[in-house]
């Protein structure tokens, strides 16, 4: 657990009257000035680096360096299309429809990626859809061409490469089981097209069956089997290859809720196991969070930030990664940037003043920072409810167990606050009045113009 605290040398703000005054907490509020977030076990520092260190131990696997160098993508006009287009709208310069760029040759649906990945790495691809994820996992298989740029697999170039010699396994968010094959002979299949001998293929398949614990259903015709059981089938049907790379386009996307956190679950387990070089695609920024060494979030076919899930979570680059990574989203403020007398900076909103924590102070102004209109981003369990800050009017209030997520109207804005309910039950009425507060070590200024962290 990560527990942030407000900066000990601001344990004051200023209040609308101009004065100084110390934090009050609201008394349903039971943090008491402390804000806590709570991270997954998994992503603790050390812990997957320590994962990777026993599961080398047991064993050596095919390992690969994926290096991808300014590759890009477009797909051409079909014939006819661009005619059309330049008699309607003439000779223009190139535009953009659906936030894609359109351009001479067609629509460019990935922009200039370039990512080293290392061996045994689990990287993640995370974007909303259209955002060039899954065209950039195809043209690693070669499934799509790439249209310029270079793609590196364990130091060689792979782009004329046919996709069946570039030592990879996809798992497909179909499946892409036969379905008059039974479970065995569907894990088998790959190996009987390399020729393999029959007493190999029936090892590694049992193999690959025992981690997937799905020996039972050997005999079994995907039919037969449940939404989870059929992933597990596909997932195995990859390890038995023991590919160098193995990569999974959004996998459990088919899944119900519990499915799918029992089967990430078990995706977490198997890369221990296997211990490969994994690149994993997937819209759900919750599987990104806690599955990967590194997430690579998307948009529009570029690159918006690569960082461990902590880095990514903590100092997102720009309004869209911190929109986009973390739930409830992070709540967004028309406010302020200033310098106090003192010279430090804070941020000014609706007659308060917070101080910004040291770290945040360093980074400004070694940028040197001018003061200006912002974006503040602050998340929703990091804000306070007390006796005198920015004020609001509860329209929902929802109890999720442990928890009470308000939704508050302020500013024409509509604030999510969390407040732990540690065992005592919380009353917060629809159009109640309450008063907001927030630490300065927690707090994200924006651009207006540009939209980007101005720490970074």
């Amino acid at each position: 657990m990560t527990i942030f605290q407000p900066a000990r040398t601001n344990p004051h703000f200023l209040g609308a009257d101009g004065q100084k005054r110390r934090y009050k907490p609201d008394p349903r509020d039971s943090r008491c000035g402390i804000v806590e977030t709570c991270r997954n076990a998994f992503a603790k520092p050390g812990v997957r680096e320590n994962v990777r260190a026993e599961a080398a131990q047991s064993g050596s696997v095919s390992m690969a360096e994926v290096r991808l160098v300014n590759v890009k993508k477009i797909y051409p006009f079909v014939s006819g299309e661009e005619k059309k287009k330049k008699k309607k709208k003439g000779d223009e310069v190139p535009e953009k429809k659906h936030n894609l760029q359109i351009t001479e040759q067609g629509v460019v649906a990935v922009q200039e990626f370039n990512l080293d990945i290392k061996d045994k790495e689990f990287i993640v691809l995370v974007g909303p859809s259209g955002c060039g994820k899954s065209t950039t996992l195809r043209m690693v298989a070669g499934l799509e061409e790439i249209t310029e740029g270079e793609l590196y697999i364990d130091g060689k170039l792979m782009n004329d490469v046919a996709p069946k010699d570039r030592d990879i396994a996809m798992v497909f968010q179909n499946y892409a089981l036969y379905p008059h094959m039974t479970v065995y002979e569907n894990m088998a299949f790959s190996l009987k097209l390399r020729k393999e001998k029959k007493d190999v293929i029936d090892k590694k398949v049992r193999e690959a069956a025992e981690i997937l614990d799905i020996t039972q259903y050997l005999d079994r015709k995907p039919k037969a089997l449940s939404g989870g059981q059929r992933q597990r089938v596909a997932i195995g049907r990859a390890i038995v290859r023991d590919p160098a790379v193995f990569l999974m386009d959004e996998p459990l996307s088919n899944l119900d809720a519990k499915l799918r956190n029992q089967m990430r679950a078990e995706i977490i387990k198997l890369r221990q196991r296997i211990n490969t070089t994994f690149i994993y695609v997937t819209h759900d920024q919750t599987e990104a969070m806690t599955l990967g060494d590194r997430i690579v979030i998307m948009k529009d076919g570029f690159i918006q930030q690569i960082g461990t899930p902590q880095e990514v979570f903590d100092h997102p680059a720009n309004l869209f990664v911190a929109g986009f990574i973390g739930t409830p989203q992070m709540n967004f403020f028309d406010a302020k940037l200033v310098k106090n007398s003192d010279g430090k900076y804070a941020v000014a909103i609706d007659g308060i003043n917070v101080e910004l924590s040291e770290d945040k102070q360093a980074r400004l102004s070694a940028k040197n920072v001018p003061e200006q209109d912002v974006t503040l981003g602050v998340r929703p369990d990091h804000i306070m409810l007390c006796a005198d800050g920015v004020k609001g009017t509860v329209d929902v209030s929802e109890l999720m167990g442990s928890s009470v997520h308000l939704h508050i109207s302020t500013h024409d804005h509509d604030v999510v606050v969390i407040v732990p309910t540690n065992g005592n039950a919380a009353h917060f009425p629809m159009g109640s009045e309450v008063n907001m507060i927030f630490g300065g070590n927690v707090a994200h200024v924006f651009s207006k113009e540009t939209e980007k962290n101005l720490e970074w």
